[in-house]
């Protein structure tokens, strides 16, 4: 099997092969969604699928109970399959994480056959948390990703994107603490905490005014107060913030914290400020790597795809900072409503979006072949 055509026509044909195994994975994990760092059944579901093709599987891995790490293959040029699989809070699968294990599961079933042959060790991780907690920012540390010479994934979305771009995010959670007073007896002895959030908010939406449009600031109350007629003793907030670059991020992060801040001085309320997840990086896409993608796309005859800003983030940006990384984003014929809409949810359920899945395993197989055998040229040379 010297020829790239060779290998293709095979890749494809083994995921026609496994097609029902990778439609049965992602309609369990769609049907049973669980939050960051709680996903036990859909990790086991995929280490059950990769064991049983002859993986050398360890899970947990890295010392996240819900990752796990598959291996097969010994060949010079390590590729790493980033398989996702969190849902939401409250909407399930409105991400289509669903997707994005099954097609990254199925790449590498595809590819296990040829992996010596193509000179290939294929890296299969499970990775908890993106959507909070930048699950692969803490595997990175761990060492999941040393020795990879390339990372890839996909994407569920309602558009076609080869170039990935995301903003770089941070997170922070805040709490007041005031204390508690009558508030009509005695409401001169409390200090609110809920007014003090409400400052903050206010002094965010004034700051916004002077934000780069590409700036993002968003978040929600998580607490504040618990009785109509008591002073709010605490009050709790969890924010994130976005920006085209982690520098910018550094400076937009210094510039809210001082909103809350604010908040805490106008109403004697303290105040602790908390990063609860690691920095999610802004993603750099790989030229050779888009490169192959795009081509393979056409091949499979995907939808031409399209040139955007950032949109999005997400922890794959970290490891791209490290490794030569894609990210590419699949069109599932979802129309008008993309991820973290619930009608997304329904979306990544559908025959399209299967179709999709599928779609992204061959793409994402083939790439990972056609980056081995560049490899083995270039040695050659």
């Amino acid at each position: 099997m010297s020829e790239s055509g060779d290998v293709k026509a095979a890749v494809r044909a083994r995921v026609e092969e496994v097609r029902e195994e990778l439609l049965s994975l992602a309609r369990r994990i769609h049907a049973h969604p669980e939050t960051a760092f709680e996903e036990r059944q859909a990790a086991g579901w995929c280490v059950e699928v990769l064991r049983g093709h002859g993986f050398t599987v360890t899970a947990p891995a890295y010392g996240l109970e819900t990752a796990f790490e598959a291996t097969v293959g010994s060949g010079p040029v390590t590729v790493a399959l980033a398989c996702e699989y969190d849902s939401l809070p409250g909407m399930g699968h409105a991400c289509g994480h669903n997707l994005i294990a099954a097609a990254g599961v199925g790449a590498a079933l595809a590819l296990a056959p040829y992996a010596d042959e193509l000179g290939l060790t294929l890296r299969v991780l499970g990775t908890p948390a993106e959507e909070s907690g930048a699950g692969k920012a803490l595997l990175l540390d761990a060492g999941a990703f040393d020795g990879v010479d390339a990372a890839m994934m996909i994407h569920p979305c309602p558009f076609e994107v080869a170039d990935f771009r995301s903003f770089a995010m941070g997170s922070l959670d805040v709490t007041y603490t005031g204390k508690s007073a009558h508030a009509a007896m005695n409401p001169q002895d409390g200090r609110n905490a809920a007014d003090a959030l409400t400052v903050a908010q206010v002094a965010l939406g004034l700051l916004r005014q002077q934000l780069p449009a590409e700036w993002k600031v968003h978040g929600i109350a998580t607490e504040a107060g618990t009785a109509l007629n008591a002073i709010p003793e605490r009050a709790r907030a969890a924010y994130a913030l976005r920006t085209p670059s982690v520098a910018e991020l550094r400076e937009l992060r210094a510039r809210v914290e001082d909103c809350f801040r604010a908040g805490a001085l106008a109403t004697g309320c303290e105040i602790d400020l908390v990063r609860p997840s690691p920095d999610y990086l802004d993603f750099r896409s790989d030229p050779e790597l888009v490169a192959l993608w795009t081509a393979n796309a056409r091949e499979l005859g995907r939808p031409e795809p399209e040139v955007r800003g950032p949109f999005a983030s997400t922890d794959m940006g970290n490891v791209s900072h490290v490794v030569p990384s894609i990210h590419p984003v699949l069109d599932i014929g979802s129309g008008t409503s993309g991820p973290h809409q619930p009608e997304f949810t329904a979306a990544a359920a559908t025959p399209a979006a299967e179709r999709a899945m599928l779609d992204g395993a061959v793409g994402l197989a083939w790439t990972a072949a056609d980056f081995a055998l560049g490899r083995r040229v270039s040695r050659r040379a």
